[in-house]
């Protein structure tokens, strides 16, 4: 396959201009679609996990990202236990069968509620805990295992490219979502999600191939290897602890994550407050999504990679929190819906096209555990503590308004540029140490 993507003269253009070796291509292919699966079904939901949070009305949102926070607490020791006695290509498949499962008892239980005219309050806020669960940890699962099976030159140069998959598959799911939720109903998108799931887990198959038919001297411990990760159930949360490094990196993750949920309550009660329907309501978010996902697959094909080559990881990572400060500062001034949302939209297609793709480049200079238990933890129960701190500030602070709020946030996305462009030094220094055969 390799020989034929030589060959191919179509092939040979996007290698050359995607910036991948012909070696690569294979490789990379797989991993857009297997970005692409995970994303279309996670988007898919996503519209309707917004929806349910108005279900109960919005004042309840901070008890869900409480309920979210509490079970994300729980998992990520589970999690840790798991990587920690399972070889990576035996447990990987395994999180995705049990969302899978998952997904396929809230299809049957929405699905007997409505029929039966039952009220769906308590199932929908299982299903908003549910799924922001969910999402972060096949999403840190899926980047954990990028950053397991390329090395850091090939992370820098791939790692966008393989983002646009998962913007390709964060588009399609919004916009497919938009168009069949009104006439099919919310609970029956569930079906497809599941299904675009299982393929992710062909995907994974496909790339563990791949990865041992590479020499084993590429990686110091690679993908095909049988044995267990190692290490106790709170690795993760010590390494945390003790590393300047990686509690820079969630640090930052979460006063991203705080400044994302006030935008996402006042987003929210915006829309309760113009639209009546679950499906409606589920169908602006959607379209929303849509538009979010296409300005990040640009900045993922086109802009992530510049960056980090002609300026560096440091600068790539402060753009986001120097686009907040502005942001926010416009929405102090002027704090209405179509400037919310176009912060919004702004905020979290830089997220996706930019600051995400770099970050996951920060975890090629770790150690396999910390790959998979540090960036668990940062992106799970760390990222899901920064929503609960941020859901129950806006609370607290409601009588500040959004303007008032907004200000709050600008002093914080300061302090945030100030520790990207550390990272990125100490990224630089962690790469060069590596690079000569020093600890870092």
């Amino acid at each position: 396959m390799q020989h034929s993507a030589n060959r191919n003269p179509a092939i040979s253009v996007i290698t050359r201009l995607l910036g991948l070796k012909p070696v690569e291509f294979v490789a990379v292919a797989w991993s857009f679609v297997y970005f692409f699966s995970l994303l279309s079904a996670y988007y898919m939901l996503r519209s309707v996990r917004e929806a349910m949070a108005i279900v109960g009305g919005t004042q309840n949102i901070p008890w869900l990202f409480t309920g979210t926070f509490v079970v994300m607490i729980l998992a990520t020791p589970l999690f840790g236990w798991v990587a920690s006695r399972f070889p990576r290509k035996q447990f990987l498949p395994w999180v995705y069968y049990f969302f899978i499962f998952n997904i396929l008892i809230f299809f049957v239980a929405f699905t007997y509620a409505q029929r039966n005219d039952l009220e769906t309050v308590w199932i929908a806020r299982a299903f908003f805990v549910w799924l922001s669960v969910f999402n972060l940890f096949v999403v840190s699962v899926f980047w954990s295992f990028m950053a397991d099976i390329y090395s850091k030159a090939q992370g820098r140069r791939l790692f966008g490219v393989i983002s646009a998959g998962g913007s390709t598959g964060a588009l399609l799911g919004p916009l497919l979502t938009s168009v069949l939720v009104v006439p099919l109903g919310f609970q029956n998108l569930l079906p497809l999600s599941a299904f675009l799931l299982m393929f992710s887990v062909y995907c994974v198959a496909q790339l563990r191939r791949w990865s041992e038919q590479q020499p084993a001297e590429d990686r110091e411990d690679s993908l095909d290897s049988s044995r267990p990760i190692g290490g106790g159930a709170l690795a993760g949360v010590r390494q945390v602890m003790t590393s300047p490094y990686l509690a820079a990196i969630a640090t930052g993750g979460a006063f991203a994550s705080l400044m994302g949920t006030a935008l996402y309550i006042y987003m929210a009660q915006l829309v309760s407050e113009t639209f009546s329907t679950t499906d409606q309501q589920t169908q602006v978010f959607a379209l929303l999504d849509a538009l979010t996902n296409a300005l990040a697959l640009v900045g993922q094909l086109i802009i992530v990679k510049q960056v980090v080559q002609r300026f560096g990881v440091g600068v790539s990572l402060a753009v986001l929190p120097i686009v907040s400060i502005i942001g926010f500062a416009l929405l102090a001034a002027n704090p209405v819906f179509i400037v919310i949302a176009a912060v919004q939209v702004a905020r979290r297609s830089l997220t996706f096209g930019l600051a995400k793709p770099t970050s996951d480049m920060l975890y090629t200079v770790v150690s396999p555990e910390e790959k998979y238990k540090a960036k668990n933890f940062i992106e799970t129960a760390l990222y899901r503590g920064g929503d609960l701190v941020g859901a129950w500030a806006v609370r607290v602070m409601a009588g500040l308004g959004l303007s008032g709020i907004s200000l709050v946030c600008i002093p914080i996305a300061a302090i945030w540029t100030v520790i990207a462009l550390w990272l990125g030094k100490d990224y630089k220094r962690r790469d060069k140490a590596i690079s000569e055969g020093r600890n870092v």
